[in-house]
């Protein structure tokens, strides 16, 4: 999970004020105490961390609660308040301009996972049906173009890469004349092992050359509270106009990267939260501190199900559902979704409440595996078994499992789940969808 040893101390702070008798001054002092301590011990800047827990301090005496409002919900909202603001307050996304190309720069230290990201962003991007194009203008590490080169065709878009070159301003302009045929273009650029002056020199030569739209920082998790003074020596090098927190999903603090948009005055755009290359979200500083709370992040949800099935499709399913059509084809489809969208623990944190639930991760982990051996198992099937489940008899399940290498009990699991979610959807044949979604609504607190 995101940050989760910062999230389980925040929770584990808050649950002692929702089962407190009295909220009173005492309360209040423990409880910054609590988040100082977690706050802290993530790497936040010390600074930023008294500041907020000082503010918290000082709105609880000095503001009241609505007349409704109980002690102890105006509290926790104060605190989520603050955490908000100090991650940035709101969501600022990058807006892509009316212009061919669009150039995003990406910078940062050797290792911070430039070259990954680009990968990732050009995904992002080409997802929102904009054509993309990479270019690698790290001449440093000869790894470099070859690996944006295979992350580019990975996801389906153009790179632009000479690897006998070594002059990076040598390479952009050799394929200048190509850039307008594109929406927008990824540079990747070289990092050091340090703030070197090489470095700096160089970042600043191609800023005035390539004259970027967005100068992004890319800042690793682990990087600490020296994330600060990188942010301020490459701000004043090329004025970022953003930063990009990767590695995410390890157990880095990862809290100086986060606060290092606090002191160099760039949000942070995106944080990169796995390997795959879907595995990357625009950074919503109220859901995040919501997940971070354990209160869940619906709108992240809902953007991984946007992404991992199209509107058509989805349409199609729907009325299918509706209808009362349901087959194992369409169960695979969901289940394929599904593994688009990450893993069963990422998605569990996304929903409100669930990554309260503390399910071990082993118990994640097997159902996850469930996952993958029923796709396996109807890989195995033939079009008409998984149109027509009916049919499959002991003799195909037999087949089925030495087809796919899955135990016969795990077919047997895959037809009962289908039974279950078929009587499911055969209850809501022919109802109206928009009168079962004002139900379903009536029945979550707050919506």
């Amino acid at each position: 999970m995101v940050l989760d040893s910062l999230s389980t101390s925040l929770k584990n702070s808050l649950k002692k004020i929702t089962s407190a008798l009295f909220i009173d001054e005492k309360t209040v002092n423990e409880l910054v105490q609590n988040i100082q301590r977690a706050l802290l011990a993530a790497d936040v800047n010390v600074q930023l961390v008294f500041n907020l827990t000082n503010k918290i301090k000082e709105r609880f005496r000095d503001e009241k609660p609505t007349k409704d409002q109980p002690k102890r919900e105006f509290l926790i909202h104060i605190v989520y308040d603050e955490l908000t603001n100090l991650l940035g307050k709101e969501k600022e996304e990058i807006k892509i301009l009316q212009k061919k190309p669009f150039k995003i720069m990406l910078v940062g230290l050797f290792g911070s996972g430039k070259t990954s990201l680009a990968g990732k962003l050009a995904n992002y991007y080409k997802k929102r049906n904009y054509k993309v194009a990479t270019i690698g203008l790290d001449v440093h590490r000869p790894a470099a173009p070859l690996q944006l080169k295979i992350l580019s065709d990975q996801v389906g878009v153009h790179c632009f890469i000479d690897e006998k070159e070594k002059d990076p301003i040598k390479i952009y302009k050799r394929f200048e004349q190509q850039y307008k045929n594109y929406d927008i273009l990824i540079i990747d650029t070289a990092g050091r092992d340090a703030l070197l002056h090489e470095l700096i020199d160089e970042i600043e030569s191609l800023n005035k050359i390539i004259r970027p739209d967005e100068r992004l920082l890319v800042i690793p998790a682990e990087l600490g509270q020296t994330a600060q003074r990188q942010a301020e020596q490459f701000h004043k090098s090329c004025s970022i106009t953003g930063l990009i927190v990767t590695k995410m999903d390890g157990t880095a603090k990862a809290g100086g990267a986060l606060s290092a948009a606090a002191v160099s005055g760039a949000k942070i755009k995106f944080i990169g939260v796995g390997e795959r290359p879907n595995d990357l979200e625009t950074f919503n500083p109220p859901n995040f501190v919501s997940r971070l709370l354990g209160m869940g992040d619906l709108e992240t949800l809902l953007e991984k199900a946007r992404e991992a099935i199209s509107e058509e499709k989805s349409k199609d399913i729907e009325k299918r559902l509706l209808k009362g059509e349901f087959n194992l084809v369409d169960l695979y489809e969901q289940m394929q979704a599904m593994s688009k969208m990450g893993s069963l623990s990422k998605l569990m944190e996304l929903v409100p409440g669930m990554s309260q639930l503390k399910l071990p991760k082993e118990v994640l982990d097997v159902q996850e595996g469930k996952l993958k051996h029923w796709r396996y198992s109807m890989n195995s099937m033939t079009r008409k078994e998984l149109e027509m489940p009916e049919l499959i008899d002991g003799s195909r399940i037999r087949r089925i499992s030495s087809g796919s290498g899955v135990p016969a009990s795990e077919v047997r699991d895959l037809l009962k789940q289908y039974r279950m979610a078929k009587k499911m959807m055969s209850s809501i044949k022919g109802k109206d969808p928009e009168k079962l979604m004002r139900k379903f609504k009536g029945r979550i607190p707050g919506m």
